[in-house]
């Protein structure tokens, strides 16, 4: 099976780290798309198998299972203003053989709904943009939780009287306190206008 494999962030094929320390992230020569530089690419689909947001690199799982894992380079993340992709995303990307496997060298498309990691880009976003709306917000006011998904890290409210979706985030819950809520469970939250749509800024049990 080709590939370089590995089966935990920690370990990785001795080759490809190597080649993943060797590689300067602010040199062009050493990109991705430069290395394919004048190779044939695949197209693949899969599934982000682990990504290490520290050292800028991960393994997808494509679906052919005989093409072995694929390594993805953090810099590919860059356009989709993203700097890693949690476990379990669906990834579609395009790939190249390398000496030491498939690597990508162009995210085609993701898709977040499958993550069973925690996206730590969305905890990051989250924390920045609640920041940045918590002048705005309002007082303290009643809300239901409509639903919310631990594993995907957010869910729903809506005011008493109103059905229009408030975001929440998984990091809002846990500074008060919370790990999990049901829906219907009673709520208080300050509510401000973020980037795509309502959102709680801060949020307690009455």
């Amino acid at each position: 099976m080709k590939g370089a494999q590995s089966s935990a962030p920690g370990v990785v094929n001795g080759e490809a780290a190597a080649s993943i320390a060797a590689s300067d992230p602010e040199n062009p020569e050493t990109q991705p798309e430069a290395q394919a530089e004048g190779r044939a690419s695949r197209v693949f689909g899969g599934n982000i198998k682990w990504f290490d947001a520290t050292r800028g690199f991960g393994f997808i799982v494509p679906d052919d299972a005989e093409a072995g894992d694929i390594l993805l380079h953090f810099s590919l993340l860059r356009d989709h203003g993203r700097r890693m992709l949690p476990e379990g995303a669906r990834v579609e990307c395009e790939a190249v053989d390398g000496e030491r496997g498939l690597q990508a060298t162009r995210i085609v498309s993701f898709d977040l709904e499958t993550a069973t990691g925690v996206d730590f880009d969305s905890r990051q976003m989250q924390r920045a943009e609640a920041r940045a709306a918590a002048d705005e917000a309002g007082d303290f006011e009643a809300v239901l939780v409509k639903w919310f998904n631990r594993l995907k890290g957010y869910g729903f409210l809506n005011r008493l009287a109103d059905d229009e979706d408030i975001f929440v985030h998984m990091e809002t819950l846990r500074q008060a306190g919370i790990s999990d809520v049901e829906p219907e469970t009673a709520m208080r939250a300050r509510i401000a206008q973020g980037n795509k749509g309502l959102m709680a800024v801060e949020v307690c049990l009455p």
